[in-house]
């Protein structure tokens, strides 16, 4: 995890679903860095992508962001298949 995309996950969580422009657009950081952390988070089912280009945070990055889930403990979801 890099320190952007706990900002990245609040503002999906504030917000609802997000695109890397609409991350960009509220100054979150800009557009090609969020979609490579927004695919880097999907691997470890921390967002999920619901369209090409819009992604959701799911129960694991609500969980992250409460302190319930250390993310050293994630495991890539291309791992597991």
């Amino acid at each position: 995890m890099r320190p952007v995309d706990e900002k990245i996950l609040e503002t999906m969580r504030d917000e609802g679903n997000m695109t890397p422009s609409a991350l960009e657009q509220l100054d979150v950081t800009v557009a090609n860095y969020a979609s490579n952390r927004l695919s880097k988070m999907a691997d470890y089912g921390l967002v999920e992508r619901v369209a090409q280009g819009l992604y959701r945070i799911t129960d694991d990055g609500e969980a992250f962001l409460n302190e319930e889930l250390d993310a050293s403990e994630l495991e890539s979801v291309e791992d597991i298949d």
